[in-house]
């Protein structure tokens, strides 16, 4: 609970709830914390750092040996883990010795018996009191506010598993992606394991375009209610997305089906042919299906898939001109440049009039597609990160999977895959072929035009520089959109501003 002063306190009744909260606690933490250990002998401080250590390496064997003589033990983990025992230190200016700074800097430190270097810790330290309680122990927290925020979203998340009938659940951490969600695998006893997606709502960014953030220009998903309506939908017409066993959509936090780990790359990150063609003909196989607009999610809301509408698609194209060609050439885009380019995309979003459209699932390439060994059809290719879906040309998502923005797509297994495509959508139903690859032209053009900035974007703007890695593999697909005849005004402008 959070008492008045805005500490925690907590009542752990036994050993079983002290080492879950040490496993809570590592899913909290980042580098730069200090979690500060306090209490007396047998309060539970080493218990803690010991399931704080083996969580965090997903290790219940892991050799976790006291740091009393050595004072310091060192994990080279997903974070790395400095393990302090401050009880023998004669004087609190020794830990600068022990190597402590740049082990803060570069991972987390957990101090125990911190009350002999009191002055010496950083002030903005995560605090932890341990006492004896009854039959059990007490547990006082106390940490700035963005620490505090990150433990007390563990706790909820603790809460919300019990809440879900798993109260003893262990939790591990799987991934984080690109956005703001994260993702644990749950263990509950004797069932097989569980994943919780981790997307707390946020605070209203600033307006990009018309007063809107760019969340609701670019029909970016804010809450959970459109990733269960999509799951529910696609799995009601045979399609392998995860069952929500429990959702609470105010604090973001979904129980959901594990549909597996294996993916469509080789250990060496290269394309599975077999596994992207069935991908394809799983994509083909979609749209061949009408999918409805309104999806009733709970009795008082109903989702509503946004259209991919020229808002959408301008603000993305405009990546190129505000990130792209400035890291490019030096300079901005002159006021001509800017309005000429533009103006094409007014064009050839106009000429998309007559695409084929139905739902697209908007991220359709290998780190989002499940290969379910086993299965049979549409049910080998798990399907996940569709909470973003709109409505829209459908040949956006042929070109996500055949241009995988993250993996190299050979030509020869380009082509295989388009083959494949336009194939079986020939076979079933109604198809204008040459329409369908004007469509995909733009499509692909549209999404590595976003791309190409987007990568810039997150080296500049969010200090991610391992993104620019994927440059020359987006310019080669962009090239690859403009050969098309519709195409031709982009191509020239291309050349002129020197993309490519």
């Amino acid at each position: 609970m959070i008492t008045k002063d805005g500490t925690i306190s907590l009542f752990l009744e036994d050993e079983a709830a002290t080492i879950r909260l040490g496993e809570d606690l590592a899913l909290a933490l980042k580098a730069g914390d200090c979690l500060a250990l306090s209490g007396d002998l047998g309060a539970g401080k080493s218990s803690l750092a010991r399931a704080f250590l083996r969580a965090m390496a997903d290790d219940e064997r892991l050799e976790v040996p006291s740091p009393t003589f050595t004072l310091v033990q060192s994990y080279d983990l997903r974070i790395p883990v400095s393990h302090f025992d401050l009880y023998r230190l004669a004087d609190g200016a020794e830990l600068e010795e022990l190597g402590f700074d740049e082990a803060l800097q570069n991972g987390i430190c957990l101090v125990e018996w911190p009350e002999m270097a009191e002055d010496e810790l950083p002030a903005d330290r995560i605090v932890m009191k341990l006492e004896h309680a009854d039959r059990g122990r007490r547990a006082t927290i106390s940490a700035p506010s963005a620490q505090m925020q990150r433990i007390r979203r563990v706790l909820a998340i603790r809460a919300f598993l019990a809440k879900a009938g798993h109260p003893i659940a262990k939790r591990r951490f799987l991934t984080g992606d690109a956005s703001l969600r994260a993702y644990e695998a749950i263990y509950p006893d004797r069932q097989g394991r569980k994943i919780l997606m981790d997307w707390p709502p946020l605070p209203e960014g600033p307006a990009v375009l018309d007063g809107k953030p760019y969340p609701k220009v670019a029909h970016i998903a804010e809450n959970a209610y459109p990733f269960v309506a999509i799951a529910n939908v696609l799995r009601e017409r045979g399609f392998a997305t995860p069952e929500i066993y429990e959702v609470d959509y105010a604090q973001g936090i979904l129980l959901i089906e594990d549909l597996g780990s294996d993916g469509v790359l080789d250990e060496g990150d290269k394309p599975i042919a077999s596994r992207y063609r069935q991908s394809v003909a799983c994509l083909a196989h979609l749209h061949g299906m009408k999918i409805p607009q309104d999806i009733r999610v709970t009795d008082s809301h109903i989702h509503h898939i946004p259209d991919f509408d020229r808002t959408a698609m301008k603000m993305e194209v405009r990546l190129v001109l505000d990130w792209y060609l400035p890291w490019k050439r030096g300079t901005a885009p002159s006021d001509a440049e800017r309005e000429e380019y533009l103006a094409i995309w007014d064009r050839l979003i106009d000429e998309l009039a007559s695409a084929e459209k139905n739902l697209l699932l908007r991220d359709f390439h290998s780190p989002n597609i499940i290969w379910r060994e086993g299965q049979k059809g549409i049910q080998k290719i798990g399907l996940i990160d569709f909470q973003d879906s709109m409505i829209g040309p459908t040949a956006y998502d042929l070109a996500s999977i055949v241009q995988d923005a993250r993996v190299t797509i050979e030509p020869a297994l380009f082509r295989q895959l388009m083959d494949d495509y336009l194939a079986f959508r020939r076979a079933h139903g109604n198809f204008d072929e040459a329409g369908f690859l004007k469509s995909w032209a733009i499509m692909s053009a549209q999404r590595n035009c976003k791309l190409a900035g987007l990568w810039v974007r997150l080296l500049q703007r969010d200090g991610k520089p391992g993104y620019t890695k994927h440059m020359p593999r987006t310019l080669s697909y962009l090239k690859v959109a403009l050969e098309h005849e519709a195409l031709a005004p982009l191509r020239d402008w291309c050349a002129r501003a020197g993309i490519g």
